[in-house]
Formats: C-alpha cells, structure tokens, sequence
C-alpha cells in the first residue's frame, strides 16, 4: 500500500508487518536533513500531484513484489512544511528472506524519488539565499 500524508508518519515505524511466512522485515526512514549541497538546510516543503503519485506508488510496489518475491511491501510519504528531523518517508518489506527485502526496500525509495510527482522547496538558513525547489531525482546518491 503506497500512501500521501499530510500529518506526522512516526507511528508507522511500529507498524507490524510480520505473516507467519515471513523471515525478514527491512525497513527504511527518510528524515529531513539540515544541508544539502553545502547549504544549511532550515526546513523542506513537500508538494504533490497526489492521483498520480498514489498510482506510481502502488505500481513501484507491485513491481517490487514481483521482482523480489516479496511478501509485502508499505510506503508512506509526508507532504507539507516539514522541520530538521523529520520523518519525510517509511518504507516497510517483508520477505522469507533478508535478502529480498533489502533489495526491495532499495529500490521502492530509489524509485519513489524517480518516478512519484512529490517536489520538495529547501529553505535554508540563510534567509539571504531565496527558498529553491529541488527536483528529488537528484537528490539521493
């Protein structure tokens, strides 16, 4: 299940995930961090297209459960004035294996910031520098 949330994510952190079949629960937090690209980082504004996004989203995890073989797979991503610190996207796999849920794990945020129309504003610390929008795909490395 892929979900857009405007309100805080952190309780999916305890989001149980288990089935009897599964061996291996691999999950991933990405958090707001203070820089980017040598500039102090105040805070992120996310903003989506969100029909859409929640349509990619579920095809990127469907795909991951094929491609896998994977049980299950959860994504939830926060939109709106985020701060430092904060949970920005979860993302939960289980698997028989911890293998395949690493994998798939990797390649559900790799693919999210690829494909998902979720654009974030930084606002740096700097009030002298202007607010820029950030095209994500090229944020993670």
């Amino acid at each position: 299940m892929f979900e857009i949330s405007i309100d805080s994510i952190e309780e999916y952190k305890s989001k149980s995930l288990l089935t009897p079949d599964c061996g291996a629960v691999v999950t991933f937090e990405g958090r707001v961090r203070n820089h980017n690209e040598g500039q102090c980082v105040d805070s992120l504004e996310y903003e989506v297209y969100k029909t859409l996004a929640e349509k990619e989203g579920e095809k990127i995890l469907q795909n991951a459960k094929v491609k896998f073989h994977i049980i299950n797979a959860f994504c939830i991503h926060r939109i709106g004035h985020l701060q430092i610190g904060d949970l920005a996207v979860w993302i939960g796999v289980t698997s028989k294996h911890r293998r395949e849920a690493f994998k798939a794990c990797e390649f559900i945020i790799n693919s999210v910031k690829e494909a998902v129309p979720i654009w974030k504003k930084e606002n740096y610390c700097d009030k002298s520098i202007e607010s820029k929008w950030v095209y994500c795909q090229e944020d993670y490395h």
